[in-house]
């Protein structure tokens, strides 16, 4: 039995089955519920939380990181602006002004500080020159040549480099390391540099521009630079649960100075960002602000990208802490929840069934004992249920209940029998003397009817033809007389005819009622298809007057013997009938279909208000009819009576309020039959209909 009928059927049956409905409803859905929506907030809250953290984390390092290019373009620019460089710069001798720009190099904290010419080329240094070069080709070196300082960041080559110092190429250098989820690369090394330079006009004595001051500061393997990043935004004690913060500065996709950690407390420089970082912020130029796979763990990570003096990312900042300790926290908090969860489920459960046990068992053992009264065990009862609410007083007072009504069927059962007794006899005395009365009533009334219709419509069939031919013999004189002056009067002879017309037409009907052999037509092989098709251009002037739907299913393939004209004024009459029935509109349903080897069946449908079940044993019988207003009462028992004529019959199929169909049994050869004096028309057919 499937899973859901069989829980509709408990829950409609049994009161038990609705209480641990009630009862276990709260615990199994509500509070399950309410788990995953508490689980889902926590879970989305924290990690909203930590990525909250680590933009901040992140803000903080890029403000110090703006501090230190701040900075070191401070220092170049002090330098630059002070009498002590001045007087050097415009002393004949360069070996002062070297000997001061290497003291400064010093005290600033620069890697490399030359004085330039106004071409860019290198007029003195503060420290040993591998060879010259020209620096114009720098923006903030061109902008100092024109008098605005400048600081930025740039990508130096190793040649650049080595052109400072030789040891400046070294320190860049860095092995790649193999990094998992990194982009595939054919390079084994990082050998350029990462520099913060600045440069700032000089002016001599007289205010002229006289050169510029470039210095500058390299990053690569500058652990004292992250170092004090990590210092500043992870101080001792900032991050709980044992987790790790680091922050590191790549240049492209290569960390060239971390604390983040290999193996053995290595620095990981050299080690590359995954790609799924380097795509969001080196290529698309946003700040990654989620957890990232870093080197060789997971961590809760913020990413921004670092642009040059000509806007181009070049490198990125980052800054995040190990994501496996809040995790594991995170985890052990909605563990305590759940658990708690499972414990308030579980302890609401037991003490709740056990209140409903105290209503449903007292309820299952008063349906237990109706089951056993209605079983015939009369000696059934509830007995004490151990409860003194208003289900304990219900026991008490059905078993109390029970007892009167076993008395009291004691003693109604023995009135009971013997007045079935005296009944059954009286019962079926009556029965047979009603039966018979009503037979001989029946066929006494309806053979004195017929009679008396047969005689009254013969006599009264000859009695009128005489005067209506006589009447319209001389309304045809009348027209020939008067002629033109007949025109005034021309409407009123026009009604005199058309009603003489219908009184001959009626006087005809009683007579094909009356003696309906002598107005056998010719019989010919009819299809009914086409007979039904030509029935529907007839009345279209009757179908025009009401919301009338034409449904039609013909599915016949044989002939009947049968005269056509007749056969049509009986699918006439059954359709009006029909129509005139849906008077609000509706669908008429004309079909046919083969009857087994016999013949035809033409069926005509209606979805009219039906036949009321007193009226649908009388509807073939003469002069009755449910049209007050208008209809004689004779047109189904004249198509009854042309139909059985060639060995036919009409059946009906109607429930009140539903529609109505009435049948055609046709036969394709026909038994000519005709009806015996006294009897009327039946609603059961000749054949056997299959």
């Amino acid at each position: 039995m499937p899973l859901v009928p069989f829980l509709r059927h408990g829950l409609r049956s049994s009161v038990r089955a609705k209480l641990l409905v009630l009862v276990l409803l709260p615990i199994t859905v509500v509070l399950p519920i309410l788990l995953a929506l508490v689980i889902y907030w926590g879970n989305t809250s924290y990690h909203n939380l930590l990525i909250f953290k680590v933009k901040s984390d992140l803000a903080v390092a890029h403000e110090y990181f703006e501090r230190v290019i701040a900075g070191v373009g401070a220092r170049v620019h002090g330098l630059a602006s002070s009498h002590r460089l001045v007087t050097a710069a415009t002393a004949p001798r360069r070996e002062a002004l070297a000997r001061l720009l290497a003291a400064e190099r010093g005290e600033l904290h620069l890697d490399f500080l030359h004085l330039l010419d106004l071409q860019g080329n290198v007029v003195a240094a503060g420290h040993d020159l591998w060879q010259p070069t020209n620096y114009l080709q720098w923006p903030v070196v061109q902008g100092a040549a024109h008098g605005e300082a400048g600081t930025s960041i740039a990508i130096f080559s190793a040649e650049q480099l080595a052109a400072l110092n030789p040891r400046l190429r070294e320190q860049a250098f860095i092995p790649l390391v193999p990094t998992e989820k990194a982009i595939p690369t054919e390079r084994h090394s990082e050998d350029r540099g990462m520099v913060i330079h600045s440069a700032a006009p000089v002016y001599d004595a007289g205010g002229r521009l006289a050169g510029v001051l470039h210095g500058g500061m390299l990053l690569n393997r500058n652990l004292a630079f992250v170092d004090n990043i990590n210092s500043i935004v992870y101080r001792e004690g900032s991050l709980p649960l044992g987790s790790k913060g680091t922050a590191t500065l790549f240049l492209d996709d290569v960390r060239i100075a971390t604390n983040v950690r290999l193996f053995q407390g290595e620095r990981a420089l050299g080690t590359r960002v995954s790609a799924e970082v380097r795509k969001k912020v080196l290529e698309e130029g946003d700040i990654w602000l989620d957890r990232a796979f870093v080197v060789n763990d997971w961590y809760v990570s913020g990413y921004e990208p670092v642009t040059d003096g000509h806007g181009r990312r070049v490198g990125m900042l980052y800054v995040g802490y190990l994501q496996a300790p809040f995790e594991q926290a995170k985890f052990q908090a909605l563990g305590v929840i759940g658990t708690l969860f499972l414990l308030v489920g579980a302890l609401s459960a037991v003490v709740s069934l056990r209140w409903a046990r105290t209503i449903f068992r007292p309820l299952e053992r008063m349906s237990q004992t109706m089951s056993a009264v209605e079983a015939g065990e009369a000696n059934a009862r509830v007995g004490p249920v151990g409860s003194r609410d208003e289900i304990g007083q219900l026991a008490a007072h059905f078993d109390e209940l029970l007892d009167r009504l076993q008395a009291r069927n004691q003693e109604l059962q023995r009135w009971a029998d013997e007045l079935d007794r005296k009944v059954i006899e009286r019962t079926r005395e009556l029965e047979e003397a009603n039966r018979h009365l009503r037979d001989a009533q029946r066929q006494l009334v309806m053979s004195e009817k017929l009679a008396a219709i047969g005689e009254l419509t013969a006599g009264v069939a000859h009695e009128i033809n005489n005067p209506i031919a006589v009447i319209q013999g001389n309304l045809e004189m009348v027209r020939e007389v008067l002629g033109a002056a007949a025109e005034p009067v021309k409407r009123e002879i026009r009604l005199i005819d058309e009603q003489a017309n219908r009184i001959r037409e009626i006087v005809t009907k009683l007579l094909q009622f009356a003696r309906p052999s002598e107005f056998a037509g010719y019989v010919e092989p009819v299809e009914v298809n086409a007979v039904m098709e030509d029935c529907l251009v007839l009345v279209r002037h009757v179908l025009a007057k009401s919301d009338i739907q034409i449904a039609r299913c013909y599915q016949a393939t044989r002939s009947v013997g049968i005269n056509r004209n007749e056969l049509q004024q009986v699918l006439i009459n059954l359709i009006v009938n029909a129509v005139q029935a849906m008077e609000g509109g509706g669908t008429l349903t004309l079909s046919s279909r083969d009857w087994e080897d016999k013949g035809v069946v033409v069926s005509v449908r209606d979805t009219g208000p039906g036949i009321r079940p007193e009226d649908l044993s009388r509807i073939f019988d003469p002069f009755y009819t449910t049209k007050k207003q208008h209809g004689t009462g004779l047109g189904l028992s004249i198509s009854y009576t042309l139909v059985e004529r060639y060995g036919g019959t009409i059946s009906v199929d109607s429930q009140y309020g539903k529609g109505a169909e009435f049948s055609v049994w046709l036969l394709t050869e026909p038994a000519y039959q005709e009806r015996a004096p006294g009897t009327t028309p039946s609603l059961v057919a000749r054949y056997d209909h299959g």
